[in-house]
Formats: C-alpha cells, sequence, structure tokens
C-alpha cells in the first residue's frame, strides 16, 4: 500500500489581510443595508401619512368651521376673522391609524408625545393655527391657515416628521 505525502507548503487558510478585508467589507455593507431597510420603513409611513391626509385635513377644516359657527366639537368658538389658537394655547387633534379623529390633544400631552388618548391608539396629530394675511376687506378679514400633520405621535413635537398645508379663510 503506497501512501501519498501531503504537500503541507500550500495555503490551505485565508491570510491577516484577506481577514481584513472581508471585515472591513461587512463593516461598509451592513450599515448600509440597515440604513436602506429603516429608510424604506420611514417611505412607508411618510406614504401613509399622505395618505390620511385626505381624510384628516377636511376634518380639522370641518371643526374650523364648526368653530365659526359657534358648535366646536374639540375647540372653542371662534368668531369670523378672529385668529385662533389663543396665546399660548395649541390646537391639535389626534387621529387613528386610518385617519379618524380620535379627539383634541392637550398642550401638554401634544409637546410631549403619545401613542393613547382615551385608550385609543393614535398614530397621527394635526396642529391647526391661523394668522393674519394682510388681505381683507371691510367685511371679511382673511386668515391664514396653518395645517401640520404631524408623525410619529408618540415622539416629542420637535422630533416629528410634518406635513404643512395651507390655505385662505374668512
Amino acid at each position: 500500500m503506497i501512501v501519498s505525502k501531503r504537500n503541507f507548503s500550500s495555503r490551505s487558510g485565508a491570510t491577516l489581510i484577506e481577514v481584513v478585508i472581508a471585515v472591513g467589507v461587512l463593516a461598509v455593507a451592513v450599515p448600509l443595508v440597515f440604513g436602506a431597510l429603516a429608510e424604506s420603513g420611514e417611505s412607508g409611513m411618510s406614504a401613509e401619512a399622505e395618505t390620511r391626509c385626505t381624510w384628516m385635513v377636511p376634518a380639522c377644516m370641518e371643526e374650523i368651521r364648526a368653530s365659526r359657527d359657534g358648535r366646536p366639537q374639540f375647540f372653542t368658538p371662534t368668531s369670523t376673522g378672529e385668529a385662533f389658537p389663543a396665546a399660548g394655547d395649541v390646537w391639535a387633534l389626534a387621529f387613528s391609524s386610518d385617519g379618524r379623529v380620535v379627539g383634541r390633544l392637550p398642550k401638554e400631552i401634544y409637546e410631549k408625545g403619545t401613542s393613547e388618548l382615551s385608550g385609543r391608539r393614535i398614530y397621527y396629530v394635526a396642529r391647526i393655527r391661523s394668522s393674519a394675511t394682510g388681505e381683507s376687506s371691510a367685511e371679511s378679514p382673511m386668515l391664514g391657515i396653518h395645517i401640520s400633520v404631524e408623525y410619529p405621535v408618540a415622539s416629542p413635537a420637535g422630533k416629528r416628521r410634518k406635513i404643512d398645508f395651507h390655505t385662505r379663510m374668512p
């Protein structure tokens, strides 16, 4: 029986430089993959928020009209040409994941963030405010209406992503 001897002089493993290069490639590739995954999640949230805005903004405008007519559901009554909210107050409506109004968000909860209101889960908040436009006539002063749909509502107000809507009304 003849047994052949192995040639142990040939390489059977990786050199240190090959290992360093492989680790370097992984160090660059792994964060890129996780970054792409995170960005796709944020894009999904943005797309959902933009879709829900078609229900949320009209609900906010209806509350403004109801306030003008003296029958608001969530805020104080206002008169034509009167800016809102009052100094130091926040008009904020909380919305569910499907874009339905859950209720008014008090200023302190709006600022710090929450994920529930009255035992119901909330996903979006719409902040409503007005300002004088400088365009008005004697019978109907115009106000600029600013509605910001913000998400995720569990984050503090300064860290939320926002979609802004602007219009005018008497």
